[in-house]
């Protein structure tokens, strides 16, 4: 078993997604291990860009914090490192692919396996283009999570086929943020994703209530929510990790752990 497959080996999974370095990165390992302690099943770790095509304001926000603030891929890199060696879940990273390559693809994957990150999430990579950085993720061992939107359609069954770690459904068309309500017929796509791949597969995109998780979860294995913890690290910055595992613990809870 892989170690992200673990993250849903016990029922449904609550995957949050920090923005490393926002404010700094001392908060950003707090609020880690306190996502941990309250039950997150797998933790997305952002590596900021400075043109971060999939997201809203919010994430917007935290990435032009961090990049100000001074963070760097290999500062990351060392948080992960001091991370593991208390925080057993598996963790993934969500970046761009500019940040891959302009490290140098192989030396920035090798570097994911050596310190302990289990996948990389990049959103701006088309699945057709996924050669680039496919056969160095296996060789390396580091799952490469594809993305399904409500567009793709006929594609569909073609990336759920291939897909490896966890198959990240986007909830909505347009860029991360919360959202009053869910209008995407989600069931569809899921039956496709379960016909096509035994792999496990979450819904990210404008979740941000208890409610919202529960319902996103009912219909697949876990549910991703990014700017509602990202607005409690706007909102208390330094002050923020016991907001942020509370706010964990109830979405955790709602997912019925």
């Amino acid at each position: 078993m892989s170690n992200i497959a673990k993250a849903f080996a016990h029922g449904k999974a609550f995957i949050p997604f920090i923005t490393c370095g926002d404010p700094d990165l001392e908060t950003t390992a707090a609020c880690v291990r306190v996502c941990a302690a309250n039950g997150a099943g797998l933790i997305e770790l952002g590596i900021p860009f400075s043109d971060p095509t999939a997201e809203g304001p919010v994430i917007q926000g935290a990435n032009l914090r961090a990049l100000t603030g001074g963070v760097t891929t290999d500062k990351i890199f060392d948080l992960v490192r001091d991370l593991r060696r208390d925080v057993t879940v598996p963790m993934v990273f969500m970046t761009y692919a500019n940040v891959v390559f302009s490290y140098g693809a192989e030396r920035f994957i090798s570097t994911c396996r050596q310190i302990g990150i289990d996948g990389l999430i990049l959103p701006d990579l088309p699945f057709e283009e996924k050669g680039e950085f496919l056969p160095l993720c296996r060789q390396y061992g580091v799952d490469l999570i594809s993305l399904v939107a409500p567009t793709s359609a006929d594609r569909i069954a073609m990336i759920a086929r291939e897909a490896e770690g966890f198959l990240y459904i986007v909830s909505s068309l347009g860029v991360t943020g919360t959202r009053s309500e869910i209008t995407t017929d989600l069931a569809s796509i899921v039956k496709v994703v379960r016909a096509n791949t035994p792999i496990p597969c979450a819904i990210g995109f404008g979740i941000s209530t208890p409610e919202q998780a529960s319902k996103m979860a009912s219909l697949s294995d876990g549910a991703i929510v990014g700017s509602a913890i990202i607005k409690l690290l706007a909102q208390y910055g330094r002050e923020a990790p016991a907001h942020v595992g509370a706010y964990v613990r109830a979405m955790t809870e709602a997912l019925g752990h």
